[in-house]
């Protein structure tokens, strides 16, 4: 599931004595949205920030879905971790020591947070959400905030059971979910809202190929979680320290990009990141109440 699984720990010490620092390496897992390649070179000038700052080597790996990051952390063999707020409550909740650091911001100040959003295709006779009654609806996974959960309250209130109403299609990734839409494989498909319009400017979806039906309240961004239990202290307190300067301007102050407009960042981090903290994801602990998902039973 993860190439992180392998090996003693995650945190460990270079015998080399060669690295940033101290000789420690963290491992930070993440789940990539679209093409894999991009993984890497999305996370690549933060890395470089965070080890100036803490001293460490920090390798980046990719997980195959949320479910991994959570087990990987659970066993130790994740350091850092970024999450979907649902799956950050599963691990959080479910007895993995965790502290969140930040979350992703577009602009400098911002609150951290997005949408969830149902879309049809544009000649669909589907006209609001009313309608999935019955109908193949794309899910991301069981552990996605805006793909599974905010989706089911959405349902839920409107008296249509997700469970027992509709026909579930487990996608695996946003845009996955989007592109099975396209692709017949479903009749409502659920994405964060910005992935139409990355799909759109990657030229896998038209401008205008799929409508969008419905829209969820708020949901708090999507968080950066370190394992306190594998990770020293005085490195937890220093990466917390070092997500306050985590942004463009500070990136191109100390030579990591070339310019602000030019700066490559973890997907919703076009400015940086907000620090934020364990009290900041009550409501997605509230949704969980609402609809009683079985990943929330952790």
């Amino acid at each position: 599931l993860l190439t992180a699984a392998c090996g003693e720990s995650a945190s460990s010490s270079d015998a080399s004595g060669e690295g940033n620092g101290d000789g420690t390496t963290l491992t930070l897992a993440a789940v990539p949205s679209e093409e894999s390649t991009s993984l890497q070179s999305q996370f690549e000038v933060l890395i470089k920030h965070l080890e100036e700052e803490t001293g460490t080597t920090i390798e980046v790996q990719q997980a195959t879905d949320y479910a991994a990051v959570v087990e990987g952390q659970r066993a130790g063999k994740i350091d850092i971790a970024a999450y979907g707020p649902f799956s950050y409550i599963i691990a959080a909740d479910g007895g993995i020591p965790l502290q969140p650091l930040a979350a992703v911001i577009d602009e400098e100040g911002e609150e951290p947070g997005y949408f969830s959003g149902a879309y049809v295709l544009a000649d669909s006779e589907i006209q609001d959400l009313e309608e999935a009654r019955d109908k193949r609806v794309c899910f991301v996974d069981r552990a996605s905030t805006s793909g599974y959960l905010y989706p089911s309250a959405g349902l839920l209130d409107i008296d249509i059971d997700p469970a027992e109403d509709v026909t579930e299609v487990l996608a695996g990734g946003h845009d996955a979910s989007l592109l099975a839409l396209k692709n017949g494989e479903c009749d409502i498909a659920y994405a964060f809202e910005d992935m139409e319009g990355q799909l759109v400017e990657g030229g896998e979806l038209e401008e205008g190929e799929v409508r969008q039906i419905w829209k969820s309240e708020r949901i708090m961004g999507s968080p950066i979680a370190v394992n306190t239990d594998s990770v020293d202290a005085e490195i937890v307190e220093k990466l917390q320290e070092a997500f306050t300067t985590a942004n463009v301007d500070t990136f191109v102050e100390k030579g990591l990009c070339d310019s602000v407009e030019d700066c490559p960042l973890p997907e919703g981090a076009e400015w940086g990141f907000a620090v934020v903290e364990d009290g900041d994801y009550a409501g997605v602990r509230e949704v969980c109440d609402i609809t009683q998902a079985e990943a929330c039973n952790v």
